[in-house]
């Protein structure tokens, strides 16, 4: 069987190869392609993920190319995890936004949409690729931001072989088992919303529901990404909120807080990419590979401390403590970033029943949406069918945040698809972090010139 990463010479390259190689065995990959149109990323990120697997499987067919059709040749299954226009167009993307006073965050904020009119046309061409040269039962799961914008397009594009992934809220979840002392299997939870804006409705450890003692748990402030919210706003809710809704209900002061810090989460990320990428691009990966190792642990530490920090003023570790971060190739795969794909792949694989947070059409699963929304929420995987859990009693506060960035993606969805500029403007303008149609039109125009190598066509 064969797995194809398009964007394999991306930072979180090695995460992927893990997982894939830790996993090859059960899952029955004997074919594992890295695909970048980056030769100098792929030189680099592609070759330590290579010599990951060489050390962990060194029976896997494990290649890396720079050609598309090479990578997605009979594939069975392919991720897709690519950045078109690099960090400096999310950077200009961010930048756009927070001149105007809007948040420019690149899955939740106005930038988004920017990134999506560069995301989708890329992805169009790998999906076509894939129709064309990949297995005929081929699977793709998306990585690309902005997922839900993006998975949504692709579906209404007719690619039903698509599927959004996200490891935002299976982290969230991991880290609750952490708190328990359980292994990370033991804590599953009921998701339903949208990419990056989903809400839990009950969390269960061995069975148990535990989301009223978990809400009372002072831990979930400090020891997990509930770190970024109040507590009086939590009790208000009354549920386990997706870290990423802290751009929606303290919107100005994310907005404030990263005028303040001076610096973007895109320039953070440049910087740390840059020194890395200056570091490693003088090593022997091949046989220094230790070394090159603690490089990645000393920049991805730096990268991962200080997630969401310019944004919300709160960090994950204390001031001078640092993480001391390590990435231990040999530690059991956590099931992180590349763990949600392959949940998918061993169900549908080995035909044990599965339980898995996924975006995919809505099918009924939360009311008051179509059943062609795709959503961001628990599935079951069962013969190979996905089945999103229903929702009973999704909240009224929910469902009215829910309902209008829903507007929004579907609005985003016909731009892109028709690439009409009033749709573009609607889009924006719903949207409950732009909410202007003034501001739309002047956003819109300015994405258009700033993406104008890649929008060809809109008018």
């Amino acid at each position: 069987m064969k797995i194809a990463v398009i964007g394999g010479g991306g930072v979180r390259s090695m995460f992927l190869a893990k997982s894939l190689a830790q996993n090859s065995g059960e899952l029955g990959f004997d074919e594992i392609v890295f695909m970048d149109n980056d030769p100098g990323k792929l030189n680099i990120y592609g070759k330590m993920a290579q010599r990951l697997v060489k050390e962990l499987k060194p029976e896997l067919d494990f290649c890396l190319t720079s050609d598309p059709v090479e990578a997605v040749k009979d594939a069975d299954y392919i991720i897709t995890t690519i950045r078109v226009g690099g960090d400096d167009m999310r950077i200009r993307d961010e930048r756009i936004a927070l001149a105007r006073g809007v948040l420019g965050q690149e899955t939740t904020g106005a930038a988004g949409f920017s990134f999506a009119m560069r995301s989708v046309p890329a992805l169009e061409g790998y999906c076509e690729l894939a129709k064309k040269y990949a297995s005929k039962e081929v699977k793709i799961f998306n990585f690309t931001n902005p997922a839900g914008v993006v998975s949504q397009t692709l579906r209404d594009m007719g690619y039903d072989f698509t599927f959004g992934i996200c490891d935002a809220p299976s982290s969230l979840l991991h880290s609750f088992a952490k708190l328990y002392g359980v292994p990370q299997d033991a804590v599953t939870g009921n998701c339903y919303g949208l990419n990056h804006l989903s809400f839990f409705e009950s969390i269960k450890l061995d069975g148990r529901e535990i989301m009223p003692e978990l809400l009372k748990d002072e831990r979930i402030y400090t020891d997990t990404d509930m770190r970024f919210f109040r507590k009086d706003l939590v009790d208000h809710m009354g549920c386990i909120l997706n870290e990423y809704l802290y751009y929606f209900y303290y919107r100005e002061q994310a907005v404030e807080n990263i005028r303040n810090a001076r610096v973007t989460r895109g320039e953070v990320i440049r910087e740390v990419n840059k020194n890395m990428m200056d570091e490693l691009s003088h090593m022997d990966i091949e046989n220094d590979f230790e070394s090159c190792l603690k490089i990645f642990d000393k920049w991805y530490g730096r990268r991962e401390d200080a997630y969401m920090s310019n944004e919300t003023g709160i960090k994950r570790v204390k001031d001078g403590a640092g993480s001391h971060y390590h990435f231990d190739i040999y530690e059991k795969d956590a099931g992180g970033y590349a763990g949600v794909a392959l949940q998918y792949i061993r169900a549908e694989n080995t035909g044990k029943e599965g339980q898995m947070i996924l975006c995919v059409p809505n099918k009924g699963a939360i009311p008051g949406l179509s059943d062609t929304d795709v959503v961001e929420i628990t599935c079951t995987l069962k013969n190979g069918n996905c089945i999103p859990h229903k929702i009973g009693n999704p909240g009224e506060l929910q469902m009215e945040l829910i309902r209008r960035v829903k507007i929004y993606e579907r609005l985003a969805s016909e731009a892109l698809r028709t690439k009409s500029i009033s749709r573009a403007v609607d889009c924006l303008m719903v949207h409950p972090l732009v909410n202007s149609y003034s501001l739309a039109v002047r956003l819109v125009e300015e994405y258009l010139e700033s993406n104008k190598n890649y929008t060809e066509g809109w008018g």
